[in-house]
């Protein structure tokens, strides 16, 4: 279940959705879409709420990423010859590393979430959890399993002696695997905000969040098919293409992780609700 509609005594209605419930985000259709002016400035600084970092360690990810793949497209091109290969596999590594915090932290966001009435009693918390019945846990439960993916692919990436078939089974096979995951955590996320299969709705700020995310889920995908060895010569063109779409999908992804910047400026659900029930 990802959306519901509370009908009170008095006629009214409050509308719970499972992404803003677990983001301590603001429920009211009117307020996502219509950020206050005041937005972007209060959007610079919120370390006291966790959507905010992990908007923020995403955006970092991402950036790490664009700019290695910039790096490498540059190289791939004969353009300059300052640039080292080795130094571009060491951002992309960085990158994965921040990315795989930030997947942490929204799984740990998701194995949290407040109750939806409020209540003084303390809730004990859950490093991992074990929601498989709520969408929000398990897109980030195998996001986060695909970051570790990155984390092997990048790492393993860095050394400069593996054959085509060691480069298959110690980077490629770990970047097809995790784009998969990557792939299946992004659509969940889109569904979930969608409340559906599929839904246009690009007025929504969280939705323009989960699909920006999910079209850099699709451009890593495209990236991770088109990035496997063979013994037989490098084919330049394939190899710019798979670049070309992992730029892609990083800017989707920065895009999207910059939105949660202002997506966190909306005030939490225990005073939204409290101001509904008084």
């Amino acid at each position: 279940m990802t959306r519901r509609i509370f009908e009170w005594g008095d006629a009214s209605t409050w509308i719970w959705s499972s992404r803003h419930h677990r983001k301590q985000l603001n429920y009211s259709r009117n307020e996502a879409t219509q950020l206050p002016s005041h937005a972007l400035r209060q959007s610079i600084w919120l370390p006291k709420k966790l959507n905010w970092w992990i908007g923020l360690i995403f955006s970092i990810g991402s950036l790490l990423f664009l700019i290695a793949c910039i790096f490498s497209l540059i190289l791939m091109s004969g353009l300059t010859e300052i640039l080292d290969l080795s130094n571009t596999n060491r951002i992309f590594f960085c990158g994965s590393i921040f990315f795989t915090i930030a997947a942490y932290l929204q799984l740990y966001q998701s194995a949290n979430p407040n109750s939806l009435w409020p209540t003084s009693s303390v809730q004990s918390r859950n490093y991992l959890g074990w929601r498989p019945s709520d969408i929000g846990w398990i897109s980030s439960a195998i996001q986060f399993i695909g970051t570790l993916l990155f984390n092997v692919n990048t790492f393993n990436a860095m050394s400069s002696d593996l054959t085509w078939l060691q480069q298959d089974v110690r980077v490629w096979l770990p970047d097809l695997i995790g784009s998969i995951l990557f792939l299946g955590s992004g659509y969940l996320a889109f569904a979930e905000t969608c409340h559906s299969h599929w839904n246009w709705n690009f007025k929504d700020l969280s939705w323009r969040i989960v699909f920006s995310n999910l079209i850099g889920c699709l451009a890593f995908m495209a990236a991770a098919a088109t990035a496997f060895s063979t013994p037989e010569p490098t084919n330049l063109k394939l190899q710019l293409f798979s670049m070309a779409m992992t730029a892609i999908g990083a800017g989707g992804f920065f895009i999207g992780a910059s939105m949660m910047l202002l997506e966190s400026t909306s005030r939490p659900n225990s005073q939204q609700i409290e101001n509904t029930l008084n």
